[in-house]
C-alpha cells in the first residue's frame, strides 16, 4: 500500500529475528507469562468492580421498604381510614413503609416539613383537619360542593434533590399508587353512604364522587432538570479523573526537571501542596458553573453556588491527595489498578441510598464522594439534609490524612531520588574509567607491537573488544537503574505540553 510506503525501515530484515529462532525462546516465554499473568489479574480485578457495582443496586425494588413515610391522620374521619385500607393492600417489600403517628406528636404540617427536612423520614403524607366533612358536604349538594377543593384533603411532602430518580420513581410514583388505591377504598368503606347522601341533580356533587380528593405536592426543592442524572456519576467520575492526569502531569514535571534532587523535601511539599490546591480550586470552578449554567430553570442562587465550589473544591483536593498517596505507596503496575478500583467504590456509594442497597455497601460511608454528595444534597436544599456533623470530619480526616502521606512520600521520593542519581553517576563515572582503562592498555598493546612483541591488533578485534566493555557497562547501568526505580517510585508520569527540561 502507499500509505505503507512511508515506513520503509518497518519491513527492513536485517537484525530481526525469526519466531521460531531459539535466540527468542527465553523472551518468548518471559513475555507470554508476564502477559498472561496480568491478563488473568485484570480479568478478575474488572470482574470484581462489576459485581460490586452490580451488587450495589442489586436488588433495589425489594428493599423499597426500607424508604420510610411518616403518616399523620389529623381529620380521624373515612379519608385516614380508606389511607389505611389500601396502605394494608400494598404493603411489601417494593412499596414503601408507611409509619403512622399521632396528631399530637406532630402537631401541624410545618413540623412534618421539619421532619422530611432532616431526613427523619423520606416523605410524610397527612390528611388535612375537616377533610371527610368538607367532602361529605359536597357530596350532598350544598353550596358547599361549588367550593369544594380537592387538593386539601391530602399532600405529601417530600424532597426531590434527595436522589432525584430514587424520589421521583420510589417515593413519588409510590405515593400517587396510594392515593388512587386510597379512592377505592373509600368506595368501598363509604359508596353506600355516599350515594345515599349524593345530590344526583347536581353535576358538581357527582364529579365529587367520581373525584373525591386530589394529592397535594410539597416538594421541598423541586429537581427535574434533565443534569440531575449524572450529579452522582458522571461528574464524580470526571473530577477523579481530572486530578489524576493533572497529578501525571505534576510528577511529569518534578522527574523532567529533577526537583526531588535539586530542592528539600518541605520545600517540594509546599510546591505542590500550592499547585495542587490552584488546580482542585479552578477545576471545582469549572465544574460548579458547569453544574449552574445547564441547572434549567433550578431553584438556587448565589450562595449555593459558593458553597458547592467550596466543598467540590475540598473534594477535588482530597482525591488529588489519595490518588498521590496511592502513587507513592502502591507498585507503579499497580496504580491503574487502584485508580478504577478508587474510582467505582466512589460512584457506587453514591448510586443509590444506603436504604435501597445491601447493608455490607454502609462501609461507604468512608469514600469522599458519599460525603460530598450528602453536602452538595444539604446545599441545594437549604439545608434539608442535615448529615454534615459527620460528612464534613470524614472529609476533613481523609484531607489532613492525605496530605500526611503525601508529605511522607515527598521524604520517601527525594530520598531515592538522591540514591537514584548517586548511583547514576557512579555508573557514569564507572563506564569512564572503564573507557580510560581501555584505552591505556590498547596504547600499551600498540606500544608493544611497535617494539615487535606481538603482532599489532586489528581495527575489526578491537571494536569487538570495545563492543564487549561497553556492552557489559550497558548491562551494570542498566541493572542499577532497575533497582533505582524500583525503589523510587514518582507515580504516574506525563510529558508536559510545551515545557522543555533545562536540567
Amino acid at each position: 500500500m502507499a500509505l505503507l510506503q512511508g515506513y520503509p525501515k518497518a519491513r527492513d530484515r536485517s537484525g530481526r529475528t525469526k519466531g521460531h529462532d531459539s535466540a527468542t525462546r527465553i523472551s518468548r516465554k518471559a513475555y507470554f507469562k508476564a502477559a498472561g499473568l496480568n491478563f488473568l489479574m485484570l480479568q478478575v480485578l474488572f470482574l470484581g468492580l462489576f459485581c460490586y457495582i452490580f451488587g450495589a443496586i442489586f436488588q433495589q425494588g425489594p428493599h423499597t421498604h426500607n424508604l420510610n413515610i411518616v403518616f399523620v391522620d389529623y381529620d380521624n374521619g373515612v379519608i385516614g381510614r380508606s389511607i389505611r385500607n389500601a396502605y394494608a393492600e400494598l404493603q411489601a417489600d417494593t412499596f414503601p413503609s408507611l409509619q403512622e403517628r399521632p396528631a399530637a406528636q406532630y402537631p401541624s404540617p410545618d413540623q412534618l416539613t421539619k421532619a422530611v427536612c432532616k431526613t427523619d423520614f423520606w416523605a410524610a403524607l397527612y390528611v388535612a383537619p375537616g377533610a371527610s366533612q368538607r367532602l361529605e358536604n359536597a357530596l350532598d349538594g350544598s353550596s358547599s360542593a361549588a367550593t369544594y377543593n380537592r387538593s386539601d384533603a391530602l399532600t405529601y411532602i417530600w424532597n426531590e434533590a434527595r436522589y432525584p430518580t430514587v424520589a421521583d420513581s420510589s417515593l413519588s410514583a409510590n405515593i400517587e399508587t396510594l392515593s388512587s388505591a386510597a379512592r377505592v377504598a373509600y368506595s368501598a368503606i363509604n359508596g353506600t353512604g355516599a350515594l345515599q347522601m349524593l345530590n344526583t341533580s347536581d353535576p358538581t356533587s357527582i364529579t365529587v364522587f367520581a373525584n373525591p380528593w386530589q394529592l397535594s405536592s410539597v416538594n421541598l426543592q423541586p429537581t427535574t432538570q434533565g443534569s440531575r442524572l449524572i450529579y452522582n456519576t458522571l461528574v464524580i467520575i470526571l473530577i477523579l479523573i481530572q486530578e489524576f492526569f493533572y497529578l501525571g502531569v505534576i510528577n511529569g514535571l518534578y522527574a523532567q526537571f529533577k526537583f526531588y534532587v535539586r530542592f528539600l523535601p518541605h520545600r517540594i511539599i509546599l510546591y505542590r501542596g500550592l499547585v495542587s490546591l490552584a488546580y482542585t480550586f479552578c477545576g471545582s470552578l469549572c465544574v460548579t458553573g458547569a453544574i449552574w449554567a445547564f441547572r434549567a430553570g433550578w431553584n438556587v442562587n448565589g450562595n449555593q453556588f459558593a458553597l458547592s465550589w467550596a466543598i467540590l473544591w475540598l473534594f477535588a483536593h482530597v482525591n488529588f491527595l489519595w490518588l498521590d498517596v496511592f502513587s507513592v505507596w502502591l507498585p507503579v503496575q499497580f496504580l491503574p489498578m487502584a485508580l478504577i478500583t478508587w474510582v467505582v467504590f466512589n460512584v457506587a456509594s453514591i448510586l443509590l441510598p444506603f436504604e435501597l442497597s445491601p447493608g455490607f455497601y454502609r462501609w461507604a460511608f468512608a469514600m469522599p464522594a458519599h460525603e460530598v454528595y450528602l453536602t452538595l444534597i444539604d446545599i441545594w436544599s437549604g439545608g434539608c439534609n442535615p448529615h454534615l456533623s459527620y460528612a464534613l470530619p470524614i472529609m476533613f480526616s481523609l484531607e489532613v490524612l492525605g496530605w500526611f502521606l503525601s508529605a511522607v512520600g515527598v521524604y520517601r521520593r527525594c530520598h531515592y531520588a538522591v540514591i537514584a542519581e548517586t548511583a547514576a553517576q557512579n555508573a557514569f563515572q564507572e563506564r569512564l574509567n572503564a573507557a580510560m582503562e581501555f584505552e591505556r592498555k590498547h596504547d600499551q598493546e600498540i606500544r608493544e607491537a611497535m617494539e615487535g612483541s606481538q603482532e599489532v591488533i586489528s581495527e575489526a578485534k578491537e571494536r569487538e573488544k570495545m563492543g564487549e566493555e561497553i556492552e557489559k557497562q550497558e548491562t551494570k547501568m542498566a541493572r542499577d537503574n532497575r533497582r533505582a526505580s524500583v525503589a523510587c517510585n514518582f507515580g504516574p508520569s506525563f510529558e508536559l505540553v510545551g515545557s522543555k527540561s533545562n536540567a
